[in-house]
This record gives C-alpha cells, sequence and structure tokens, in this order.
C-alpha cells in the first residue's frame, strides 16, 4: 500500500511515519514515553490493528508499532519474508533508531517473531507477550487457505490479484474474519477490506506465509529464558488455545492465561480487557 494514500481515516494515521532503514522503507506508528513497547503484528494484518489497544498502552509506554515487510505500508526492499529474516531485518531497524525495547507484543505469527527477537537483539527484552500465538500451523480457513494460496504464488506471480478478487470486497472480508471466531466492527471490517483489496499487501503476506517455518524455533523453547505471558482467546477458531498452553509449558518462563469467548483477534474486540491482563504483568517484570 502507498503511504502517500493513506486513508485519512486510517488508524494512527498522524503518527505513522517512513523510516528507510536497509533492506527495507518502513511504516512505524509511534507514539507514547516511558518504555520502549515493541508491538508486531501477525500475518495479513497491520500496525492498524493494535488501534484499540495503543491508547491504553501509550499513557506509561513508547510504543512502536511497525508494518512489517510487504505488509500494510511497508514497502518491501527485498524479499525477505521468513521468520529469521524478518527478526535479522526488526533487530536491524531496532538499531537504526536507537530502540532497545523493555518488552515486545506479538499477536498470531507476530509473538514467533518476538520470541526469535529475544535471540536476535543485542539486549534481550525482559518480557515478551503472545496474543493467540501462532506457534504452530493455522486451523481453520486460514489452516488450508494460506499454505494452499502461497504455494500457487510460487507458479503464478498474479495470484495476489486473484485472490484480491475472490476475497476483497466488505461480505467477503466479513466471512473471512468470521473463520477466525472474532467479530469486528465496520470500521475494522473497512480496513481490513483495504488490506484485503491491495494486490501487494496480498503478495506479501502470502510470500510470509511461504517461507514461514517455525520448526527451529520450537526446538530452542527450552532455551528461550525469558518472562513469556502467552494469551489465548477461547473462541479462536485460527489458534486453538492449545497452542500456546503447551508453548507456555515448554518455555522455561511461560505464562498461560486463557480469555473466554473472545476470537482470533481479541486485542480489537475487547482491548480493554487483554489490556487489563497485559498491564499488571508488565508492571511487575519491568
Amino acid at each position: 500500500m502507498d503511504l502517500a494514500r493513506m486513508p485519512r481515516d486510517w488508524p494512527g494515521r498522524a503518527e505513522m511515519r517512513r523510516i528507510d532503514a536497509a533492506p527495507h522503507q518502513w511504516c512505524v506508528w509511534e507514539t507514547g514515553s516511558g518504555p520502549t513497547l515493541l508491538l508486531l503484528h501477525g500475518a495479513g494484518g497491520s500496525a492498524h490493528s493494535w488501534r484499540q489497544l495503543i491508547p491504553l498502552l501509550a499513557s506509561e509506554y513508547h510504543i512502536v508499532a511497525p508494518d512489517l515487510p510487504g505488509q500494510g505500508f511497508t514497502r518491501a526492499g527485498a524479499r525477505r519474508f521468513s521468520l529469521d529474516a524478518m527478526a535479522e531485518d526488526l533487530t536491524r531497524l531496532c538499531a537504526h533508531q536507537g530502540w532497545r525495547p523493555a518488552a515486545i507484543i506479538g499477536h498470531s505469527a507476530g509473538a514467533a517473531l518476538a520470541l526469535r527477537l529475544t535471540e536476535t537483539l543485542p539486549e534481550p527484552p525482559p518480557a515478551v507477550i503472545g496474543l493467540n500465538a501462532a506457534l504452530g500451523a493455522f486451523e481453520g480457513t486460514a489452516g488450508w487457505l494460506f499454505p494452499l494460496v502461497a504455494k500457487l504464488l510460487s507458479l503464478n506471480p498474479f495470484v495476489p490479484r486473484i485472490f484480491t478478487t475472490l476475497f476483497g470486497g466488505a461480505d467477503k472480508v466479513e466471512r473471512l474474519i468470521g473463520s477466525t471466531g472474532s467479530t469486528l466492527d465496520a470500521a475494522g471490517l473497512r480496513q481490513y477490506a483495504a488490506l484485503v483489496g491491495d494486490p501487494v499487501h496480498v503478495e506479501g503476506t502470502l510470500a510470509m506465509m511461504a517461507q514461514w517455518d517455525l520448526q527451529g524455533l520450537r526446538r530452542r523453547f527450552p532455551a528461550i529464558d525469558v518472562p513469556a505471558l502467552l494469551v489465548a482467546s477461547g473462541g479462536d477458531r485460527t489458534v486453538p488455545p492449545r497452542i500456546s498452553r503447551e508453548a507456555a509449558e515448554r518455555l522455561p518462563q511461560g505464562r498461560y492465561v486463557e480469555i473466554p469467548r473472545l476470537g482470533h483477534l481479541a486485542h480489537e474486540e475487547d482491548a480493554a480487557q487483554v489490556a487489563a491482563l497485559i498491564l499488571p504483568w508488565l508492571a511487575e517484570k519491568l
């Protein structure tokens, strides 16, 4: 997506800026003051997905929320979409800006990135939070759709445009979001429709899925000795709660908490409930 053409009502628009830090041209939502929290969205999203949670965090923390490479308004300068490559590039971005995250909060695939960053950052953060952490295979619609389309992408460069044609539009996006177990308001659906309707964003998302491999990270769970709070939603139909529960059991300082009813996008459905869980934990760890 083109930053110059960002919709006027896009969440965080006034606080977003372009950062050239090789190999990408990053779009970053930065606000607040205090210890730095690095917020990482999931595959197919953008920093806009933190729109409900950021105001609840920014009164106490300095918030840094980038769009991941090739997604949202970050322009990918290289096809570096694997877990390791993204972690390396985020580490480089933090060094470029002088950010020293006190904690990393990741949603879905962003939680895997958060754990990987504890291994790549020169100073590992003293706390990591995963929201409906995608630390295993996706299930539901995402479980069959993303791998299938990602494989087709390697065979046909027109797949992103085909995807936007098939799944773009308000009604189809609402069904796609509903398949995750979440219900969003009209503004949230409109923002996701804008993302799904952009072939460049779709291509970046599918390329990420095609290169994603968690086997190495999962093997190293027992060695990632960082306080990690994994929050799962009982109604998540994309990443079942057992994924977070099992990961928390294998992480030396892992803790598991479950929220009833909400879906995969819990922090967009009820940010206040999520904040009520994570803010006391952050205060304790930081």
